[in-house]
């Protein structure tokens, strides 16, 4: 296929999206039946990916296609200050052309889902509209090759999260969380846009390749080591944000708001990974001390959202809390060094955690919205295809051999051993293989009384039936995709088993040689300059891939294990370990007490501030002004007297006057000459009189 080819698709993937928006949202009202047309867009638009992947994956993987135009030329223009250029365009690479199917499959699984599941909401084309916008925004996202038009859909992708999450927006608590998802991104985002100013001011360029090319010559923010490592964290704070990480990460349970099909979209495979496709793409401009960076935060929000997951009751929120430590997973992976399967794991994660929202959404509809799952229970007879997916997806998420999450989350584990072994700090190793043995225990957990043991809600569980086709089909698509064979032939390791490992390769680092791994040797070696360089790392990892599985294995075993003992054959009291261990059930239970924390903190400090300013504004501010207007007042009063008593004064004097000299003249001026002439005569009489004296 000819490049030509390539980009028409990718802009027909690319803007369709928008044009189902535009269509649904305008004429929403006017035709009952018009989000048939968004979803036959959604439809082309899958098909069209596919069309993309299999030509570019199957035939020319190794080429990067780019195309691009001038969108600002301060060159040509003459200014004497500022001389650069600002182009826009798309890039078809194997990282981006996998996203692109990721992102139509789950956007279009979820589109049919919520036909069924949407049904008679008062807003039914609004909100596949809305879809519409955001999967518009996360094309943007992917496909993009500079940094700007990463931050444009960066934004819009914020917009249309904020859209979705608010939908049912007369509710108090959906319109609340809508706008903490928004305030909290916003703060991950002005850490970005922060990166993008040092970076621009720098390189005087927003295009990906271009920043690249000039750090491999040598070209430093600031000439310093030091201020790209901070312009590496700063991007990543977008990553922060969007992929929930901490401490941004509070934004997400409550966003369990919105629709169930909402939670697949956003919360699965795509806003939440478009942190991680973020620092997949730039990866290569990230330092070793950036990297270590990235490597903590994602191993706290690995270990923590899974402490809390464990004792949550409500079946979204144990699924966002489960989708915050998979990402921080992702995120780890990538801060170790282990690229292949950060992203992998990314591609995996987005089929089972997509189909673990959903079918909770199948849930949620046969239980009439409840979603307690202490209220549950026995449902898997009543939703045979439904729990045998969900059966699935726990064994995906849980690692358990044969499943895609097998492949992705052992590979991981295995360069978290890795690191350990390379650095001695095997911290970050403990949080990896521990989160494994956690999220096996909560996600088993949750399947046991969901689906097993007596119903506790007798109505609600008779009224109980298996969800209609449009809602189960996208189910059992997606428990297909998580099977291991759809990555690599070869069920124990992705690497040489299949063509996946070649379509993902890493990229060379392009930061100076002394700052991109000093973070993974000792302190002394650091002093001597002896770097480890990556092809010691991936022998590392492959030679731990062994140990790592067995050791995965046997804490997931325990892990489910423990959940059926507790849960499902009742040797041991849920009640009576909740009890002996009060304290920390009650902090993981109260979700760490992040929120109290914030609002004691932060909203608190917030809140604060704006009162001084407030007071500033009212006492200082408008007491200047409401000042300046009494003596402007005063100023007016003294003025209209003198205006009213001595100019108007004189004024009406004079005419006083004038009239009164006219009223004694007019007596005079009788009309008869002989009256005249005689007081001509006095007149002349009395002068001649006066100049004789």
């Amino acid at each position: 296929m000819s490049e030509y080819n390539y980009t028409l698709l990718a802009l027909l993937v690319f803007f369709l999206p928008l044009l189902g928006f535009l269509v649904t949202i305008l004429l929403g009202k006017k035709f009952s039946k018009i989000y048939l047309f968004e979803v036959a867009i959604i439809t082309i638009v899958l098909i069209l990916s596919i069309v993309i992947g299999f030509f570019k994956l199957g035939f020319q993987v190794d080429e990067r296609i780019i195309s691009q135009f001038t969108w600002i030329d301060l060159k040509s223009a003459g200014t004497p200050y500022t001389s650069f250029i600002i182009e826009l365009g798309i890039v078809l690479d194997n990282i981006s052309v996998i996203m692109l199917f990721v992102v139509s499959l789950v956007s279009t699984l979820v589109h049919y889902f919520s036909i069924a599941y949407m049904k008679g909401d008062p807003r039914f084309n609004r909100y596949f509209a809305y879809l519409g916008l955001f999967t518009f925004s996360m094309m943007g996202i992917v496909l993009t090759h500079n940094f700007l038009m990463m931050y444009i859909f960066w934004e819009l992708v914020g917009v249309s999260s904020y859209l979705l999450i608010g939908f049912w927006y007369e509710k108090d608590s959906a319109s609340d969380a809508a706008k903490k998802a928004f305030l909290a991104n916003r703060v991950g985002d002005l850490g970005m846009l922060a990166g993008l100013l040092i970076l621009f001011t720098t390189y005087h360029t927003f295009t990906i390749d271009n920043v690249f090319g000039q750090i491999a010559l040598g070209v430093l923010p600031f000439n310093s080591e030091f201020w790209l490592t901070i312009m590496g964290v700063l991007l990543f704070c977008g990553a922060i944000g969007k992929s929930a990480q901490l401490p941004l990460h509070v934004w997400l349970p409550d966003a369990m708001e919105g629709p169930t099909p909402v939670s697949a979209l956003i919360h699965a495979a795509t806003m939440v990974a478009a942190g991680v496709y973020l620092v997949t793409r730039i990866f290569p401009l990230f330092t070793g001390d950036a990297l270590l960076f990235i490597a903590v935060v994602g191993a706290l929000s690995a270990l923590i959202p899974a402490t809390i997951a464990l004792t949550q009751n409500d079946i979204k929120k144990v699924l966002a809390y489960s989708t915050i430590s998979q990402l921080g997973y992702m995120i780890m992976a990538l801060g170790i060094g282990s690229y292949f399967y950060g992203y992998f794991h990314l591609i995996t994660h987005a089929f089972f955690k997509a189909g673990l929202f959903l079918a909770a959404g199948s849930v949620i509809h046969a239980m009439h919205h409840e979603q307690d799952i202490q209220n549950m229970g026995g449902l898997r007879k009543k939703l045979p295809i439904t729990y045998a997916t969900f059966l699935v997806f726990c064994l995906a998420i849980s690692g358990v051999p044969l499943t895609s999450g097998f492949l992705s989350k052992d590979g991981i584990l295995a360069g978290a051993l890795a690191f350990g072994s390379l650095t001695g700090h095997y911290l970050i190793t403990v949080v990896g293989f521990t989160v494994a043995m956690l999220t096996a225990f909560y996600m088993f957990r949750l399947l046991i009384l969901t689906f097993h043991g007596k119903p506790k809600d007798k109505h609600a569980y008779d009224h109980a039936h298996e969800s209609p086709a449009l809602m189960t089909v996208p189910l059992i698509i997606l428990a297909v995709l998580s099977f291991f064979a759809f990555y690599s032939f070869n069920p124990t390791t992705a690497e040489k088993g299949w063509v996946f490992e070649k379509w993902i390769q890493t990229p060379e680092s392009v930061v100076p040689e002394s700052a991109r791994y000093s973070f993974m040797v000792p302190e002394s070696e650091i002093r001597d300059r002896k770097i480890i360089h990556s092809e010691t790392y991936t022998k590392t990892v492959h030679d731990a891939h062994i140990p790592a599985v067995i050791l995965s294995l046997l804490l997931s075993g325990f892990g489910i294990l423990v959940a059926f003992t507790i849960y499902y054959w009742k040797k041991i009291s849920a009640d009576k370990i909740a009890n002996s261990l009060k304290p920390l059930y009650k902090f993981s239970l109260n979700k760490w007490y992040f929120d109290e924390l914030y609002d004691k903190t932060f909203i608190a400090f917030t809140m604060f501030l704006s009162k001084i300013l407030n007071w500033f504004d009212a006492k200082i501010i408008d007491g200047v002004v409401n000042g300046a207007a009494s003596v402007t007042r005063g100023f007016s009063k003294i003025s209209g007297g003198f205006d009213t008593i001595v100019i108007d004064g004189f004024v009406n004097f004079s005419a006083f006057f004038s009239g009164l000299v006219g009223i004694v003249l007019r007596k005079m001026q009788t009309g008869k000459v002989q009256v005249y002439i005689v007081l001509l005569i006095f007149s002349i009489v009395i002068l001649i009189f006066y100049f004789s004296r």
